[in-house]
């Protein structure tokens, strides 16, 4: 009798693990579709962006090589309005989440090209902020959120490595005009800043690598 029981048992456990694996497998989200993301950025994004997401205008983000979970959220922020930008949000208003997903996984799965700072008079000035920040004024280092190399940290800090200086700059005046109001802690850094600062820095963030 108590082999019979404990035979059940343990056939019991065995089933009931089998069906949690089996849940657990359902509820897993689906990997992104890479080819589906290509097409979007065919059809969506390319003539801002270029097909892959490299270096292109200036006025417009390099995003090949962005962290993905960065883009979905930039994303899923400019359809909501959270991040106000009229063509963007036109644009993400034609997306659904798995849309979103699977493009930004594509442009991350691309290799960002290196780019180059341009002006040597403010490079060690750039420098210094990037990775000490400005001490009496509280303006903490870049690179203790976005790493020495500017590679960034996935969902919350964007890789900034070899990006436009020009859209760096737009940026950082779009959060110290409060233009640009999704991140309360750049907002908080760019208030403190002046222009030089800001165009020292984004010139220097531009030669990363």
């Amino acid at each position: 009798m108590k082999k019979t029981a404990a035979f059940l048992l343990s056939g019991f456990l065995l089933t009931s693990a089998a069906l949690n694996a089996v849940a657990n497998e359902a509820k897993a989200p689906a990997k992104p579709d890479l080819l589906k993301g290509q097409a979007i950025s065919t059809q969506v994004c390319a003539a801002c962006h270029t097909a892959d997401g490299s270096r292109g205008t200036p006025a417009n983000p390099i995003i090949q090589g962005q962290h993905a979970e960065y883009l979905a959220k930039q994303l899923t922020e400019f359809k909501s309005g959270v991040r106000n930008n009229a063509i963007m949000k036109g644009m993400a208003a034609t997306l659904s989440d798995e849309d979103i997903k699977n493009v930004a996984a594509f442009y991350a799965s691309k290799h960002a090209k290196p780019g180059f700072a341009k002006n040597k008079d403010t490079v060690h000035l750039g420098e210094k902020i990037y990775r000490g920040g400005i001490a009496d004024r509280s303006i903490p280092a870049c690179a203790s959120c976005h790493g020495p190399s500017g590679s960034g940290l996935p969902v919350q800090y964007p890789r900034l490595a070899g990006q436009h200086a020009d859209y760096t700059e737009a940026q950082l005046n779009a959060f110290r005009a409060g233009t640009r109001t999704n991140n309360a802690q750049m907002t908080g850094v760019a208030a403190k800043m002046n222009d030089r600062e800001i165009k020292a820095v984004s010139d220097y963030i531009a030669g990363l690598r």
